[in-house]
């Protein structure tokens, strides 16, 4: 009897190993940031004059082309010496970012009061890369956020040719754009490879409560305007890291699906203090600006609810495998949803979690090849607290999508 127990051991240990879910890999670890500056004098003379103070450089937003990463860092704090950045794929897992399109373009000090050029880059959270080689940068403008604020230069977009490395078009958006509250810190593309010139972008207004949106062809921009776009009041708190805190962020998740049988994509979104989700067609975007505001208000559909403490601070679907991966800041994971299943919690699984390695997952991306990436930045400890710069602080993951979902309820 007793080797019977011990075979029967064997087999369930044997068993709930090879069962066990696929996790990310991790790509890149720093204690702290540092850039490639040009010379050691300039990196000095930098920390001499405060334009870089290295404890205040946070990586937020991430994005992959080809061999690039995209890594922003916004100007939370002062001292941050470039908000858009990249990292070979292949490189060091803790080489210093590569400031794009230059460190130039970013090295911008924090009481400017205007850009230094067309192609200068003041605060970035999230880019998009889009399947004609565009890098679409959303570049809030504010220096500062949480010290003495200043707004450098309005909200704009910023649209680069990834192939050449320049500037393509830098739109500013319309007064008629903004609300007194508004913060705009994410964005997603529209568009198909074959009409590089007919894209929209889609930018949600996380302290403002709206979408703004931006045709490329029409060189133009309007707001949208829901009740879905707000926070849930019983969403607002949150404890991460030891930390508890409450945030009113409203909409701020957006993700596209592939074009339906019109031609036109939905939009899945959440507000960042909610655990909701909700889907609106990209039709009604596109010329919201031309229909029955009161009709259009049921257009906007409630999918489901996740459960309890399910906020998500970025979502992403996937178009191989029709699944929408979603950060899990309570959490400290990832979870997904199946779109073709119901929207219950039951169909929201967490599919990986882990404490320190994905504390505070603040963004997440799927790149043309199917693999899923995430960034990790303890952001709670940074704003009310402080990092050690001692210990490993932020983290970049990959894994195939595919992998992340085997096994689960969004298989």
């Amino acid at each position: 009897m007793p080797k019977m127990r011990a075979i029967s051991l064997i087999i369930a240990v044997t068993t709930a190993i090879s069962c066990q879910a696929a996790l990310p890999e991790l790509r890149f670890a720093w204690k702290e940031v540092d850039y490639v500056w040009d010379s050691p004098a300039q990196r000095e003379t930098a920390v001499k004059d405060g334009l870089f103070v290295p404890a205040n450089n946070l990586p937020l937003g991430l994005a992959r082309w080809k061999n690039k990463v995209f890594v922003t860092v916004p100007r939370w704090k002062n001292g941050v010496a470039s908000s858009l950045n990249y990292v070979d794929l292949d490189g060091a897992q803790d080489q210093p970012l590569k400031p794009y399109p230059s460190l130039k373009e970013n090295l911008v000090s924090d009481s400017a009061k205007e850009l230094p050029s067309n192609s200068s880059i003041i605060s970035v959270f999230r880019v998009f890369v889009d399947p004609c080689d565009r890098l679409w940068v959303m570049d809030s403008g504010l220096a500062d956020i949480l010290g003495a604020p200043n707004q450098v230069a309005g909200p704009s977009l910023v649209i680069f040719d990834l192939n050449t490395n320049q500037l393509i078009h830098r739109y500013f958006f319309k007064v008629s754009d903004m609300k007194e509250d508004s913060f705009f810190a994410n964005i997603v593309v529209d568009v198909d490879k074959n009409t590089c010139d007919n894209a929209f972008a889609y930018v949600p207004d996380l302290g403002g409560y709206g979408v703004v949106v931006y045709s490329l062809k029409q060189d133009d921009s309007w707001r949208v305007t829901h009740h879905y776009f707000h926070f849930e009041p019983l969403a607002g708190t949150y404890n991460v890291g030891g930390i508890e805190f409450h945030w009113t962020d409203g909409v701020f998740a957006l993700a596209l699906s592939e074009p339906r049988e019109n031609g036109f994509r939905t939009m899945f979104f959440h507000a960042f203090s909610s655990t909701k989700e909700f889907c609106v067609s990209t039709e009604l975007l596109r010329n919201y600006t031309h229909i029955d505001k009161t009709e259009a208000f049921h257009d906007f559909k409630l999918l489901g609810d996740r459960g309890e403490r399910t906020q998500s601070s970025a979502s992403y679907y996937d178009t191989n495998t029709s699944v929408l991966f979603y950060t899990q800041i309570n959490r400290n994971g990832i979870g997904c949803w199946n779109s073709n299943k119901p929207y219950t919690p039951e169909n929201n699984p967490l599919l990986f979690n882990d404490a320190t390695l994905f504390e505070f997952l603040n963004d997440l991306k799927v790149d043309d090849e199917g693999t899923l990436w995430l960034l990790s930045d303890k952001l709670p400890r940074f704003i009310y607290k402080s990092l050690d710069p001692n210990e490993i602080n932020y983290r970049i993951f990959s894994m195939k999508a595919s992998d992340a979902i085997a096994g689960s309820a969004c298989e």
